[in-house]
């Protein structure tokens, strides 16, 4: 009797298995332990192995969902007949035509049967763009961004292993890296995006979001301010703005000027972070009188020293791999910095000229690393009720730059946080503002 070679169970909860791909054709002789099938269930993929030497006749098609325990194929002894098909694949769409019942005697007998078996599965290779690969390799390859198709198999029948992918990551990294094409900034025109948020009473708060981030970041520290209404403004070339020509910090204040006079408020909360801080500082000095408090959550302006290294990381990375790194050095605890946050981070990057805009911005701005503009004057001059808000973890820009604000500005200091407490600890913040506000 032949022998059967069944789904195995590879999880707890598995009910059935589904054939990827077959890494043997029928008629081919295989030892026990070589590589038959790839199968894939709902948490993974794996490759199963003869059980038993043979030669493979009536597999189960590919694609196909088989129960646990049930047969995918049969291995047939030397000499043994092989019959028809059994149960429960006969018949199935998309097997191969039942072989007449023949005898495997000699080895020299089925090399031409196995040669012509060869071109058939080839000729089906190369018509349906099936490569041949094993689980691991595959996966080596996905994680590498590697296309398999384009690796060339040292396996049976050219099939690709996990060396041949290990092989070609080592090549990979020792290439010199192609220099990359210059960016070319493309300047736009119009006005500033503005959303508001619904319901609320009262004096609205405005909110103007940091360098490289949009008026988003807010959302989890909005949750505790629903009692007034909420006005983020995008900065140039950040969100839904417009990818102004900014050339200079003053022509940066201008255009965020305009937008909040457009508002026409006669009274507003101002909350501004890190560069929107900035900006708020500038706004809070020329409209003092339609400010009724201001909020400044590690803002620029206060000293020269800042991350540059991290503000052109972030400018630079074009892939979520790249950027990753550079969004965890925003805060204390990098766990929070998940994956799949950062996939959407960069899926929001994606647009190049929005890159080359706060590329750009950054250079106008932060010239080698350094602020170009200081408003430590001007925080002096505004007598708006004022707090600043800064981690103490933050690698961004320096906490001790808020020690140089007067002494009647209220000053909170968190532990174990970094660049971003609206992010970190914004229960914390939406506590101490709506206390106030």
């Amino acid at each position: 009797m032949p022998t059967e070679v069944i789904m195995p169970k590879v999880d707890m909860d598995m009910a059935k298995g589904k054939i990827m791909s077959w890494h043997i054709a029928e008629g081919e002789r295989v030892s026990k332990g070589d590589p038959l099938f790839d199968i894939e269930t709902d948490k993974a993929a794996m490759e199963v192995e003869a059980p038993a030497d043979g030669i493979l006749y009536h597999t189960a098609p590919e694609g196909m969902d088989i129960p646990i325990g049930t047969p995918c194929a049969w291995l047939y002894a030397e000499g043994e007949v092989v019959g028809e098909q059994p149960a429960p694949f006969a018949g199935q769409a998309g097997t191969a035509p039942e072989p007449e019942p023949v005898a495997v005697d000699m080895p020299d007998d089925t090399k031409p049967v196995e040669a012509e078996l060869e071109l058939v599965d080839a000729i089906a290779g190369q018509a349906t763009g099936k490569i041949r690969a094993t689980p691991r390799a595959r996966s080596l390859a996905s994680g590498a961004g590697l296309n398999i198709a384009d690796l060339i198999g040292t396996g049976p029948r050219g099939r690709v292993q996990a060396l041949d992918v290990e092989n070609e990551i080592a090549l990979r990294d020792a290439r010199p890296a192609p220099l990359a094409s210059p960016v070319v900034f493309k300047a736009e025109t119009g006005s500033l995006a503005v959303t508001r948020s619904k319901g609320g009473t009262g004096t609205p708060i405005v909110m103007i979001h940091g360098f490289a981030s949009d008026a988003t970041s807010w959302a989890p520290m909005e949750t505790h301010l629903k009692h007034r209404p909420l006005i983020r403004i995008d900065l140039p070339g950040h969100g839904k703005s417009p990818k102004l020509r900014i050339d200079s910090f003053a022509e940066l204040v201008r255009e965020v000027r305009r937008a909040f006079d457009n508002l026409n408020l006669d009274a507003a909360h101002l909350v501004g972070h890190s560069l929107g801080g900035a900006v708020s500082i500038a706004l809070a000095d020329t409209r003092a009188k339609r400010l009724s408090s201001l909020t400044l959550i590690a803002p620029a302006g206060l000293g020269p020293d800042i991350n540059g290294d991290a503000l052109s990381g972030i400018c630079r990375a074009t892939r979520a791999e790249s950027l990753g790194p550079w969004l965890r050095s925003l805060v204390a605890n990098e766990d929070i910095v998940t994956d799949s946050y950062v996939r959407l981070a960069m899926a929001g990057r994606e647009d190049t000229n929005l890159r080359a805009a706060q590329s750009r911005l950054a250079d106008v701005l932060f010239p080698d690393g350094v602020q170009a503009f200081d408003l430590r004057a001007a925080l002096e001059r505004i007598d708006t009720p004022t707090r600043i808000i800064w981690g103490k973890q933050d690698a961004i820009i320096p906490w001790n730059h808020a020690l140089r604000a007067p002494g009647k500005m209220a000053l909170h200091l968190f532990d174990g946080v970094g660049h971003m407490p609206h992010i970190e600890c914004s229960a914390e913040l939406g506590r101490i503002l709506s206390s106030s506000l």
